[in-house]
This record gives C-alpha cells, sequence and structure tokens, in this order.
C-alpha cells in the first residue's frame, strides 16, 4: 500500500524529531549494528548522533522530511561539500562521539569513515550530490515514502547535469535506489569484520 505525502525542506527545530525517526530507522542497520555492538548503549547512541547528524546535513546541505509530521528523512551534502569533515563533526557536537559511542564503537565508526571517504574519493571526483542518510520511519517503510523523500533532489540534478552518490549497507536496498537510477560503483565488506556494503552512483537523467 502507497500512502500519498509530501516532501518539504526539514525546519532547524525539527532536527530532534527527524533524528528521533532516522534512530528508528537504522536500528537494524548493519553498519550501526557493527558500530555500536553493545546492545544495552545502541539505542541511546542513535537516538544522540541521529539528530546530530540531521542538524549536520541541515548546516551544511539540504534535509528533506514530510509534511506535517516528520515519517522520514533524506541528509544531503552539496557538490564540492561533500566531506563529513573532522572540524565540522567537532563544531556540529560530534565531540562526544567517543563518550557516546565508547572507545571501541568510536573506534569502528572512525574506520567506516576512513573506508568510505577513500572509494568516495577514488569513485567520485567530479562534482556531485552526496546522499549522506535516508531513513524512514519503520510503520511507513514500503509505502513510497523513501522514494518520494528523493525527489526533490534528485530532481535538481538531472536539472544541473550532476551525478549523485550514496553508500549503503542493506541489500534490501539496492533494487529500491536502482529504481531512481542509482548503479553499484563497488560491493565489499568493511575491514575489521565489518558488513557488507555497496556504494552507488547516479548519472543525470536529460
Amino acid at each position: 500500500m502507497t500512502t500519498a505525502t509530501r516532501t518539504v525542506p526539514m525546519r532547524a527545530d525539527q532536527a530532534a524529531e527527524c533524528g528521533a525517526v532516522l534512530a528508528r530507522a537504522f536500528a537494524d542497520d548493519p553498519l550501526f549494528n557493527w558500530i555500536l555492538q553493545n546492545e544495552t548503549r545502541r539505542d541511546a547512541s542513535l537516538r544522540w548522533f541521529m539528530p546530530t547528524a540531521a542538524r549536520y546535513g541541515d548546516r551544511h546541505g539540504h534535509v528533506f522530511t514530510t509534511d506535517t509530521t516528520p515519517e522520514g528523512a533524506a541528509v544531503w551534502l552539496p557538490p564540492g561539500d561533500v566531506k563529513v569533515t573532522m572540524l565540522r563533526m567537532v563544531q556540529g557536537g560530534l565531540l562526544r562521539a567517543p563518550l557516546k559511542f565508547g572507545v571501541g564503537g568510536f573506534r569502528r565508526f572512525l574506520k567506516a569513515m576512513d573506508t568510505f571517504e577513500h572509494l568516495h574519493d577514488r569513485d567520485m571526483p567530479m562534482p556531485h550530490w552526496y546522499l549522506m542518510l535516508l531513513g524512514v520511519d519503520p510503520p511507513r517503510q514500503g509505502q513510497g515514502v523513501g522514494g518520494t523523500l528523493l525527489q526533490p533532489m534528485l530532481a535538481r540534478a538531472d536539472a544541473e547535469g550532476m551525478p549523485c552518490y550514496l553508500e549503503t549497507q542493506k541489500a534490501i536496498n539496492v533494487p529500491f535506489y536502482q529504481r531512481h537510477g542509482f548503479e553499484t560503483v563497488v560491493e565489499l565488506d568493511m575491514p575489521d569484520g565489518g558488513p557488507h556494503c555497496w556504494t552507488m552512483k547516479r548519472t543525470p537523467r536529460s
């Protein structure tokens, strides 16, 4: 069943609510389950991290959510500014990540960031839009919300002639993104026992 919804830019005062939705959406994500191996702190860590990530996206890029009540969020970083730098992480409040994630969790987080940054730099040297996060509240998954959240930036990327790029750790997401024009660039296992991952690129449509 698909329920109609409308996509709007996230307001700054919605970051906490959008972050809570993203935390629920990523509760079973293989990458975050590998990073946050302590189950008792995983939920609290995600509930802290995702609002911070939403604020980061709002400050440095664009965040879209659903009108009326946030049921999902798409966080995009713009061409020429796609790096999630340590300085910006600190400025955005991520300095508390070692405390929130634990020493081992923070080490795995940095390992994942380093791996993805290497692939990102290598495979996408040209200007592009970067989909940093896309998540839909579990009760609304499978109802077209995720595709709707993608549309504003995909349309803009097409109008600008810009490619798009993302990473995903769920096999079920691969055909979803393929339906929206993405193709797999790299399929790999993360180092140190991390999950299987895909990087994907979308060529602009004329």
